[in-house]
């Protein structure tokens, strides 16, 4: 298992501070990022929290998968790497739309 964990279903009132307590108790914490809507700064409800080891991160996810913090059940397991060419989010992503407006033709 890798050192980087996805923490999910977060209340949006948790915040990088309240996390690096709670998974502190499982080992020493390296960095912990509360993922925000970039236009509003409300946090999304997910979170990424960096163990210092392996064994750590292996314990934090044993021990906090399920966990109870205000009134929700987290998920918590190993972050998966962002897929290439990814989808959902940012510029290019896989929404159909367009419409309108003359196009080239493909040949």
């Amino acid at each position: 298992m890798g050192r980087r964990l996805y923490v999910g279903n977060l209340p949006y009132t948790t915040g990088e501070a309240e996390l690096q307590e709670l998974f502190a108790r499982a080992g020493t914490v390296e960095s912990v990022r509360v993922m925000r809507d970039a236009a509003t700064g409300r946090a999304r409800g997910f979170a990424f929290v960096e163990m210092a080891t392996d064994d750590e991160a292996q314990k934090a996810a044993s021990e906090f998968n399920q966990f109870q913090l205000g009134g929700r059940s987290l998920t918590v397991n190993e972050a998966r790497p962002k897929p290439e060419g990814g989808f959902g989010g940012g510029f290019g992503g896989n929404r159909g739309g367009g419409g309108g407006g003359r196009r080239e033709p493909r040949w």
